[in-house]
């Protein structure tokens, strides 16, 4: 499947800018033109883009967004907003957008608890769930969470659908699931947002927004307008859409799961997130792997997170074990008690 995208832009010819942006030297880096289609009201290239994600994703409609998957939160409570859903569940260790969300648009949010083992937030039981769920009028799921953890997707849908609750699920850090039918957002949710850029080849802030059938569709369409930029980046633009059609790569997910076993990572059922426990050598750890030039994804002074995707390469799995080998490891203990600080720390 062709990059469309990315193939209009190398298809452009040398003119002069009178547009902006201000640079001035056109390239990829270029605005709404006759021939680049515009993304408030695409009808040429990013349509048939978004036509062609939505398929991969098993969507009715799919959205590029080019502000993260912040906004793509903002747009799925909109949308629920909008649908008369003023009451949603949400676990407690949600992405700080979704409280946002509810804050800035006067939604309740019925917290859903969760609790910590050994420092890392567990996702909420179906009894957990439902127990929220009855005092609300739609439910929000975190998956997987940034430790590589799911909500037990099959039960929690059935759950919504039993009570006639729609679904959204923050997907963040899902975007390279699509190939896991059974593990993927997209197989349950009514609305649901890939941060394709945490773990799929595109640029930062590269995400996509999408809707099951033609009615939240529609509902989603007019929403994305009020929280995405009326200047969306092409270049990120194109690399979403790269990202969705890039091929899985098999390989190198044998290899993460083979890594975790052989070097004592925290199990979880995402092969991207390979959580190792350090305990008080966290902060050594860390500073001993960035003078050999690895950088971790976070430190939560228990565990350092290693962040893969299909263009990590075996031999530089091969380096950081070896020096996961030099280092010593502590026992871990509780970061925080349940509910009192987001799970998620980076920025969207």
């Amino acid at each position: 499947m062709k990059d469309l995208i990315a193939e209009m832009l190398r298809g452009q010819k040398k003119h002069l800018s009178f547009h902006t942006p201000g640079h001035k030297r056109a390239g990829a880096d270029i605005t709404e033109l006759d021939y680049s289609d515009c993304l408030l009201s695409p009808r040429g290239v990013l349509w048939e883009a978004q036509a062609d994600i939505a398929r991969i994703l098993g969507a009715e409609r799919s959205f590029l967004l080019t502000d993260g998957s912040t906004s793509g939160v903002f747009s799925m409570l909109h949308c629920l907003k909008e649908a008369g859903k003023n009451r949603v569940a949400a676990p407690v260790f949600s992405h700080p957008s979704v409280f946002n969300a509810c804050k800035v648009m006067g939604m309740t949010c019925i917290p859903i608890f969760q609790e910590t083992r050994f420092g890392i937030p567990r996702q909420p039981t179906l009894a957990q769930t439902e127990c929220a769920l009855a005092q609300a009028e739609a439910l929000c799921l975190t998956s997987p969470d940034y430790y590589g953890n799911f909500p037990d997707l099959a039960s929690l849908s059935a759950l919504c659908r039993k009570e006639g609750k729609p679904l959204v699920i923050d997907g963040a850090h899902g975007g390279h699931l699509h190939f896991c039918p059974e593990r993927y957002a997209g197989s349950y949710a009514d609305l649901w947002v890939d941060g394709v850029h945490k773990s799929l080849p595109a640029l930062t802030q590269g995400a996509v927004v999408s809707a099951k059938t033609e009615e939240w569709g529609a509902r989603l369409g007019e929403s994305v307008i009020l929280f995405r930029t009326s200047s969306p980046s092409y270049p990120i633009m194109a690399s979403v859409e790269h990202a969705v059609k890039y091929p899985r790569n098999e390989a190198i997910e044998l290899a993460a799961e083979r890594f975790k076993a052989r070097y004592g990572c925290v199990a979880n059922a995402d092969w991207t997130k390979l959580l190792v426990p350090f305990g008080i050598h966290c902060a050594q750890a860390q500073r001993f792997l960035e003078a050999h030039g690895v950088y971790p994804e976070f430190n939560d002074g228990n565990y350092l997170l290693f962040y893969l995707s299909p263009l990590t390469k075996r031999s530089e799995l091969k380096k950081l074990g070896k020096l996961l080998e030099k280092l010593p490891r502590g026992a871990v203990g509780e970061d925080a008690p349940a509910g009192a600080i987001p799970m998620y720390r980076e920025e969207r």
